[in-house]
């Protein structure tokens, strides 16, 4: 199996791209790419078997219905309290990793994760435009990946590590330890001295989960919804079940 994990920002800038060749015994980073463009992401794609991408596929129902109603003037019975808006700010998965890790993620509709995610909605529409099979809900070659949520179910603490190279430098020696068949080749030092490199590994750990089955999709009367707004795949399972004939 081959994996790949992409930390995305609203540009090249700050965007990473990894890439995890799997066998039997263990799993090598064979790739490691700051400044990554749409197009090396797309023609990655078409190489591996699932593709974790760090930023949300869609909108909230509530808020596009918003939008659409704004513009047109067609706003019946909205009163502007924070309740309300707070429909408008997370999706059905941003309410599902909240139940499940007791934290939020960051809202696509209400914070600067907007612009990122309007270039992810770019990029998967180029995915599927190159013949790869995307469904925002997580079945397709693409899934949506929360890198801080899944090492916190790994059983990692997540404290700091996005601004604090040591943090990093200790997690990742903590990831080495519960997986010692994860070969990083000439890449560590990489994942110490950017966090984008860092979190693009995650992803592609997670894509491996996700492409295990070991997650839990979204339920079938929310299948529907999740297709629109996307959905979070979180690891139900051990870091060790990436990889069991290494045990």
């Amino acid at each position: 199996m081959r994996t790949a994990g992409v930390d995305l920002a609203a540009e090249p800038k700050g965007t990473a791209l990894a890439v995890i060749d799997w066998t039997d015994a263990r799993a090598f980073l064979s790739e490691l790419h700051l400044g990554v463009s749409d197009e090396i992401i797309v023609r990655t794609a078409g190489t591996v078997d699932k593709v974790g991408i760090d930023c949300a596929f869609g909108w909230p129902d509530e808020f596009v219905q918003f939008v659409v109603g704004h513009s047109s003037g067609d706003l019946p019975g909205v009163d502007g309290g924070m309740a309300w808006r707070r429909t408008l700010a997370y999706r059905e998965t941003d309410r599902e990793v909240r139940k499940i890790t007791g934290r939020w993620p960051l809202s696509v509709s209400t914070d600067r994760l907007g612009l990122t995610a309007m270039r992810c909605a770019g990029l998967l529409s180029r995915i599927s435009a190159a013949g790869i099979p995307v469904d925002r809900a997580g079945s397709g070659v693409v899934a949506e990946i929360y890198p801080g949520a899944s090492l916190r179910l790994w059983g990692f603490s997540t404290t700091g590590y996005r601004t604090d190279a040591a943090r990093r430098s200790h997690l990742l020696a903590e990831i080495q330890d519960a997986a010692p068949w994860l070969d990083l080749g000439p890449h560590a030092p990489h994942m110490i001295t950017s966090a984008d490199a860092f979190d693009a590994v995650i992803a592609a750990l997670a894509a491996r989960s996700a492409a295990l089955g070991f997650y839990e999709p979204p339920a079938p009367a929310m299948l529907d919804r999740a297709r629109r707004e996307g959905w979070i795949v979180l690891p139900n399972g051990p870091l060790a079940e990436l990889l069991p004939s290494a045990r």
